[in-house]
């Protein structure tokens, strides 16, 4: 076979699982290197990083829908393809960041934000999901599209609260996945959503262990989301 027309049959590949649907294989590829990701960033290892921008990678494809490939029979959510896009930008920076830290500390220390920073948030979510939605459906994106412009307002949120550290942004990724998991079971993306929604656990997992450590900042705040912790080799 020529190597182009396998690499094409291998971008094309679906995974059946029964009742006529299907599964695409660099989702489910791309999913099982943002779980192997998310392991690595767990364990506090740089390589949860260059992992987790070919997953993202990936699923940007995958997202896509028939935007980059018309035979595609899933719709395009442009929101989630804009998160894949937004996550690789700070997966370069949290690389980066890992490696110079890696002889200088660089663990977070959380901390609640103020009332006015968390009136910011929730106002910023609301008024960024209203602006966009009428930018994404002219783009095609799938309906509902408030719900695809909920899950990148709230993800590009939630990243930049990790980023300062606040615990509150645990509490937006839970708020995240209780619209982008159904957003993403009724698209058809059966795969992401089900690893979103293992995620969701873990989430709630984390703002009480944040919760814990910001009484007690002793108590280490490694989670599965590799931007947090020391890196170690």
């Amino acid at each position: 076979m020529d190597p182009l027309d396998w690499l094409l049959s291998l971008y094309t590949a679906t995974i059946p699982v029964g009742g006529g649907q299907e599964l695409l294989l660099r989702e489910v590829v791309g999913n099982a290197f943002g779980l192997a990701s998310a392991l690595g960033g767990m364990l506090r290892r740089v390589w949860a990083w260059p992992v987790g921008i070919v997953g993202n990678a990936l699923l940007l494809t995958v997202f896509l829908g028939t935007l980059l490939d018309p035979a595609h029979e899933l719709p395009a959510l442009l929101g989630q393809a804009g998160r894949q896009v937004m996550f690789i930008a700070v997966a370069i920076y949290g690389w980066v960041r890992w490696r110079q830290a890696r002889d200088g500390g660089g663990q977070i220390v959380p901390r609640w934000a103020s009332w006015p920073q968390r009136g910011g948030l929730v106002l910023v979510l609301v008024l960024g999901t209203i602006a966009i939605t009428p930018l994404f459906r002219m783009l095609g994106s799938y309906e509902p599209v408030w719900a695809d412009a909920w899950t990148f307002v709230g993800s590009l949120l939630a990243t930049y609260g990790m980023a300062k550290g606040w615990t509150e942004f645990w509490l937006i990724w839970i708020a995240v996945d209780l619209v982008g998991v159904p957003l993403l079971f009724s698209a058809g993306y059966w795969a992401t959503a089900l690893m979103y929604a293992f995620y969701g656990v873990f989430t709630l997992v984390g703002f009480i262990v944040w919760s814990r450590a910001r009484r007690k900042p002793t108590i280490e705040t490694v989670m599965p989301d590799p931007r947090i912790g020391k890196p170690q080799d």
